[in-house]
């Protein structure tokens, strides 16, 4: 039976916290110490973002099974060896850079076994927050973990750079020390509710998996595809701007992390006010939805117009706080549309797609930073297109009769009264 709590402990929600917190420290800690590793072991710009790439891709490829895994025996099972993995990853990454004369791919090799740790963190967190609390509880608890992966985010830029102070390649270092840190927490802390009824076969599994996108499917790839967009285009632009500061401003080491902490900050701030606010607002999150991926691409519309970093700094605040407003309502119907014995899939699946975009936005924003116009131009685009399709498509449980649809908006958050809303459909 699905947990039912209302009531947040401090201890529980603080260790889940910490899961996302670190996964994206496993990007944004190292995108301002880039310039400095291509030019100390004699990279280019593409090899570079290939740094972020090669942590991403792996995570979003094996994030499905993660979750599947989280489903069919307990979430904590896959979370704890999870981030001894991710920290592995970094002690390979961090020896090569120190001890061999040509660690390029010595290093891709720790990134990759990072990004394959990575699958079992964030996704996962989010659902077993999600079997813990329920109700407001369940948006407020997800909001704040949300709040989590921001705050890691702000902080993570000027974080690379004072550990990068010590050398360039310390910060690989630091990730096994936070992650056993994180994975203590969790397999202390967190109690998670007992999984009851015999384990469903891949068969079956996949069956009720499919059966829930027969129904929800429009919703689902419209949030997963703004979910996608958003940090595609965060982390693309994030990218941009930390070669423009190195390149044409020469600006270095803590300016350039500082510059680059602050639309993150804004960002982690609207997601910790959306999450406690949204609650079990159905339209209001929906709302929230399609405001905040128009803030995102309209002040992309702006920044085509402008070469000073600074300014598009500004316009990328705007976004930010867009990004916070988008996320934590992605997070909350998602996690909360689904019953549990498919809730770990289906939020693996979301965060896979993350992953993807978080892994294709430096790349392809290096290849465009000669035509920034186009650049802007497209990724306002594809924001505003994902809000469109918000306005039309995001309504969880239209695949419902009709008469169901009153209840629904509402988000029946218990499991028993979900069952019985399906059943008579």
């Amino acid at each position: 039976m699905e947990a039912a709590k209302s009531k947040i402990h401090f201890l529980p929600l603080f260790a889940l916290a910490t899961v996302p917190l670190i996964m994206v420290l496993g990007n944004s800690m190292l995108i301002p110490i880039l310039p400095t590793m291509q030019e100390e072991i004699g990279i280019s710009k593409f090899q570079a973002s290939l740094v972020i790439t090669l942590f991403s891709v792996p995570a979003g490829i094996i994030i499905p099974l993660a979750g599947f895994l989280s489903d069919r025996y307990t979430r904590k099972v896959v979370i704890v060896p999870a981030l001894l993995l991710y920290g592995a990853g970094g002690v390979v990454a961090g020896i090569a850079a120190w001890l061999l004369d040509n660690p390029y791919w010595l290093i891709m090799t720790g990134r990759v076994l990072q990004g394959i740790g990575a699958a079992g963190t964030a996704p996962i967190a989010m659902a077993l927050a999600g079997d813990i609390w329920s109700g407001a509880s369940r948006a407020k608890s997800l909001g704040l973990i949300e709040a989590a992966n921001g705050f890691g985010k702000v902080v993570s830029p000027i974080l690379g750079v004072l550990i990068a102070f010590i050398v360039w390649y310390a910060a690989f270092f630091a990730f096994p020390v936070i992650c056993v840190v994180a994975a203590a927490l969790v397999y202390f802390f967190v109690k998670e509710p007992k999984k009851t009824g015999p384990k469903q076969t891949v068969k079956e599994y996949l069956s009720a998996l499919k059966k829930t996108f027969k129904k929800e499917y429009k919703w689902l790839l419209t949030a997963y595809l703004a979910g996608s967009a958003a940090l595609f285009i965060l982390f693309g632009v994030l990218f941009y701007i930390a070669q423009i500061l190195e390149e044409t401003y020469k600006v270095e080491g803590l300016m350039r992390g500082l510059i680059l902490s602050v639309p993150l900050l804004a960002m982690c701030t609207t997601s910790y006010i959306t999450g406690s606010k949204i609650k079990k607002k159905l339209n209001l999150m929906k709302i929230l939805i399609i405001t905040g991926l128009t803030l995102i691409g309209a002040p992309l519309i702006a920044a085509a117009f402008f070469t000073n970093p600074y300014v598009s700094l500004g316009l990328l605040v705007i976004s930010g706080i867009g990004t916070g407003l988008v996320l934590p309502c992605l997070n909350t119907l998602i996690t909360s549309a689904v019953e549990k014995e498919e809730r770990g899939a289906v939020t693996s699946l979301y965060g896979s797609v993350r992953f993807l975009g978080v892994a294709a936005g430096p790349p392809i924003f290096g290849a465009l930073m000669d035509t920034p116009k186009i650049m802007f131009f497209t990724m306002a685009g594809l924001s505003i297109f994902c809000a469109v399709l918000a306005f039309f498509l995001i309504n969880p449980g239209s695949g419902k009769k009709k008469g169901d649809g009153d209840k629904y908006k509402k988000i029946e958050w218990d499991r028993k009264t979900l069952a019985r809303n399906r059943a008579r459909a």
